[in-house]
């Protein structure tokens, strides 16, 4: 098995950078917010971020290809690190500390690109989480002061969790009933949204979350560290890895009926 120690180390290098650029402009009275031509929002901190760790990668892995969500593709080959300068932007630019910078590093093989690095930094929490393949998935202040985690156990969805980002999204798809159901047949359902549901099902405080609309950058971090902590990762099909364009996450346990519901035709 490849030894992903090094780009653990890296990515961890990174995600220091990023978060002192973050936090440095979050809540700053004078920043510059624009809207990108999918209406959603970018700040001038999005952009800093991502040049930032591009300029690091560049440096340091200057045969890998990097794809960030600013800034597009630069390079080719068999390994490619997917970043996402801050996932939950809206939540940015509102003063809101629920977001993230995303950063993953993934390897060519034979079904396509898949994470084996990720890493998921919350400053303005105070969290960060992190995974590799095959050496597990840990949360902690840096690899030296870090726990191991893991998924839970619930293994019934009436004792069940479940996160979400929003309403939007489920009824374009035909699949809002199924989504309600769903909510009505678990013990608690929350709107946490963007990153944290998934880092909180690989914690274990949270047995399932889906969201109907994603882009690789969103998912390529979470993937690995839920995958890492035991937990499934998958579209709303059903195929393992991030790149359905939607995702959903769970203990395993639960996931044949997370599916089940949430692809409900009415």
């Amino acid at each position: 098995m490849a030894d992903y120690h090094d780009d653990l180390r890296l990515a961890h290098v990174l995600a220091d950078a990023a978060d002192a650029a973050t936090m440095d402009r979050f809540r700053a009275l004078d920043l510059k917010v624009e809207t990108k031509p999918d209406m959603t929002p970018v700040s001038e901190a999005d952009k800093a971020a991502e040049e930032l760790i591009r300029g690091h990668l560049q440096r340091a892995r200057p045969r890998d290809a990097i794809l960030g969500e600013e800034y597009g593709v630069e390079g080719t080959g068999p390994r490619r690190w997917v970043i996402d300068p801050i996932d939950g932007t809206k939540n940015y630019v509102r003063g809101v500390p629920v977001w993230a910078t995303l950063i993953a590093l993934m390897e060519a093989g034979p079904g396509g690109f898949q994470p084996v690095v990720g890493v998921v930094s919350a400053p303005a929490l105070g969290r960060r989480w992190w995974a590799a393949k095959g050496l597990g998935a840990y949360t902690g202040r840096s690899l030296t002061s870090a726990t191991r985690v893991q998924v839970s156990k619930v293994a019934e969805l009436s004792d069940a969790s479940f996160a979400y980002s929003s309403l939007s999204g489920w009824e374009e798809q035909g699949r809002l009933d199924g989504f309600l159901d769903l909510t009505r047949a678990c013990w608690r359902t929350r709107g946490y949204g963007d990153f944290w549901p998934y880092m909180m099902v690989a914690e274990g405080s949270v047995d399932i979350c889906a969201e109907p609309e994603l882009s690789l950058w969103d998912m390529a971090a979470p993937a690995i560290v839920v995958q890492e902590a035991g937990g499934s990762y998958t579209d709303l099909d059903g195929k393992p890895g991030p790149h359905g364009g939607n995702a959903a996450a769970s203990n395993g346990l639960l996931h044949e009926e997370l599916l089940g519901y949430l692809n409900q035709r009415y």
